[in-house]
């Protein structure tokens, strides 16, 4: 439940919201905030943010840029860059090349990056926000103490098709096999993804360390090479928003964002069961900005934040000042919050022994680099 707002808390929200004036009239209004955001010695310093391609509030279409508002209210700079994959993430942080203050990984990638000492804890008490988490993704398994992330956003895996091509309904991977869409199938271009659909379609278990298992799913991948048109990751907006494609696995939130342009575009949640994921803040070790990492999570945990982020990427919110928002548009969404009776079977990916997933990368290589026999 959304806690009280203090006295002292409504006074900085008040202040927050102050308007500034010019000599042409109104100029300029902060978003309402609950947390103080102005009592620190950070102006003029830097800060270092690596996230998913539109995974933020950035202005457009008359949302809040969060990204200014932070700097205006702050007066720290935000330096914004974004990733495709956990992978790319990951080996950008790993080799030390580069120095982050904030990172938004998937969880199982969280798993990894604690275990590999690669980031720092992050002292909840210190949020006056974190509050809103919703204690349903608080000590889940990759971090069971809730030392070293904070949710971001939630979401599933499904599978978006176009109705103006595939006239059946379809209800299961398989149809990312049917040779009567050749070349009009699309699927994920990281191994995770990509392999746990066939593994998914197969009955396996996504996070399984049986060798033979993954070879099935290797196998069945490549032949998929008969039908599949491109490996994607953020193409595949442009493609299936287009026509140029007919089926592609997706995340459900940006399903939302294809189909407001694209009305032909239709969304399922195949029988066999999907990954459901837990995008979330870190700080990594590498960081050199830790209090301002700090001021920046606390800032996008606010309300008016935090509903303006599930507004404009369309997924799944952690943050329970936005689910239980009456103006959010999205609230009670099918896709994103299925009725308990309709939700699909889903399974975390976790973080796989180094031989497991040494093995699965040589088997994504195998994959990509084969040449079915058809093409």
């Amino acid at each position: 439940m959304k806690k009280s707002i203090s006295i002292v808390s409504v006074i900085t929200l008040i202040l927050s919201s102050v308007l500034i004036f010019n000599g042409c009239g109104y100029e300029y209004q902060y978003p309402s905030v609950i947390g103080d955001y102005t009592n620190h010695n950070l102006q003029g310093t830097t800060l270092n943010v690596y996230n998913w391609g539109e995974y933020i509030s950035d202005g457009s279409e008359d949302s809040i840029d969060v990204i200014k508002e932070f700097e205006e209210l702050t007066g720290i700079k935000v330096n914004y860059s974004t990733f495709d994959s956990n992978e790319s993430m990951y080996s950008l942080i790993s080799n030390g090349s580069v120095s982050y203050d904030i990172v938004i990984p998937s969880d199982y990638m969280i798993e990894r990056m604690i275990k590999e000492n690669l980031l720092q804890k992050i002292d909840t008490s210190k949020l006056s926000n974190y509050h809103y988490i919703d204690e349903g993704y608080k000590n889940l398994y990759y971090d069971p103490n809730n030392e070293y992330s904070i949710p971001y956003s939630v979401g599933m895996v499904g599978l978006i098709y176009n109705t103006s091509i595939v006239k059946e309904t379809p209800d299961s991977w398989g149809i990312m096999w049917d040779e009567k869409y050749k070349n009009d199938v699309l699927t994920f271009n990281n191994p995770r993804d990509a392999f746990a659909i066939a593994q998914f379609y197969l009955g396996q278990d996504i996070n399984t360390e049986n060798k033979s298992e993954w070879d099935r799913a290797a196998k069945l991948l490549k032949e998929q090479k008969s039908v599949l048109q491109a490996y994607v990751m953020d193409e595949v907006y442009n493609k299936m928003e287009s026509g140029s494609a007919a089926i592609a696995p997706y995340y459900a939130g940006d399903y939302l964002s294809m189909v407001d342009v694209n009305e032909d575009l239709a969304f399922v949640y195949p029988k066999e069961g999907t990954n459901i994921f837990v995008d979330a803040l870190c700080i990594p070790k590498c960081a050199e900005n830790y209090d301002a990492a700090m001021l920046f999570i606390n800032y996008l945990l606010e309300p008016e934040i935090a509903l303006a982020n599930a507004e404009f990427i369309y997924y799944a919110s952690p943050n329970t000042s936005v689910t239980t928002n009456p103006e959010y548009s999205l609230l009670g969404n099918e896709i994103l919050y299925p009725e308990e009776s309709k939700k699909p079977k889903t399974e975390y990916f976790h973080d796989m022994k180094p031989e497991i997933r040494s093995n699965f990368d040589k088997l994504w290589q195998d994959v990509k680099l084969y040449r079915h026999p058809s093409k």
